[in-house]
């Protein structure tokens, strides 16, 4: 009876080692398919994780707005890990994390309707399908030239605005004390405003440029202690901050590719104009 039962434990650990070999070899589906179709797969899982989240988990959401900003980073390595070898590049990691991580925590400040759902998701599927095919480009770009580098650059950049936007309206809508909002804010601009220099820089060597990021994030962290003793709803505080890092980085971006010019720095100087005076608009009448 034992010599039976371990005869079959055996069977079932061969079949099971059989079945990993063919889920995780070389020649298999998972390893096999094209990059476009490894970006569609990833697009389909993390939507579906998104959308099951809020009915599924409830107020433990924010463990799978973690997990599902991890989960996105292994499935981008999955896709794109031949061109990595040839130029490792971990900053192609950090926007589509923060950005599965806002697009997460902001899902759950909506209310609990199905259309509102569908919605959000198709906006999250659109961007993130739209972001991997950035990111690719900018590690495909840092080997070689190729002419699709400008768009990336502009849809990332979009992408960036529209997470920082999400985040920041997510950490003053929990109405957490001084310190820790303006910590949140630094852990979020730095790394942001780190990934829209590499786009333009396309470089790993950061050492000439670290001191001015880290300046332009806090930058950021005081723009953010200003507005925390404003009396401002959550979204336009985001808006407002969201506005001026665009102004902040927009204005780096430009001084990076030697096109910072007296039209352009007038531009940025009449939108922070109008955002400053928007702000202060409706937030007296919200008051």
């Amino acid at each position: 009876m034992f010599k039976k039962f371990i005869q079959i434990w055996h069977q079932i650990n061969r079949k099971r080692t059989l079945f990993i070999r063919k889920l995780v070899g070389k020649n298999s589906f998972l390893f096999s398919i094209s990059k476009r179709q490894k970006f569609i797969v990833t697009v389909i899982m993390l939507s579906l994780i998104l959308f099951a989240s809020e009915q599924l988990f409830g107020k433990g959401g924010v463990y799978i707005a973690i997990f599902l900003s991890v989960f996105t980073d292994i499935l981008i390595f999955w896709a794109v890990r031949k061109d990595l070898r040839n130029n490792f590049s971990p900053q192609i990691f950090i926007l589509p994390f923060f950005y599965s991580l806002a697009c997460a925590l902001f899902y759950f400040l909506f209310p609990a309707r199905l259309a509102v759902r569908i919605a959000m998701t198709s906006v999250y599927a659109i961007g993130l399908y739209s972001l991997l095919l950035s990111e690719n480009i900018f590690v495909v770009s840092s080997i070689r030239t190729i002419a699709l580098l400008s768009s990336a650059r502009t849809v990332s950049f979009i992408i960036t605005i529209l997470t920082y936007l999400f985040l920041t309206n997510v950490i003053f809508s929990l109405h957490l004390n001084i310190f820790l909002t303006l910590l949140l804010i630094f852990t979020l601009s730095f790394p942001l405003i780190l990934h829209s220099f590499w786009t333009h820089v396309l470089d790993n060597k950061f050492a000439s440029n670290i001191l001015w990021i880290f300046l332009l994030a806090v930058c950021s962290v005081e723009l953010a202690l200003a507005v925390w003793f404003w009396p401002a709803v959550p979204m336009l505080i985001g808006i407002f901050l969201a506005g001026f890092f665009y102004v902040f980085v927009g204005l780096s971006q430009i001084w990076l590719d030697r096109r910072l010019f007296k039209n352009a720095i007038w531009g940025y100087v009449w939108l922070s104009f109008l955002t400053l005076l928007l702000f202060a608009t409706f937030s007296l009448k919200t008051s």
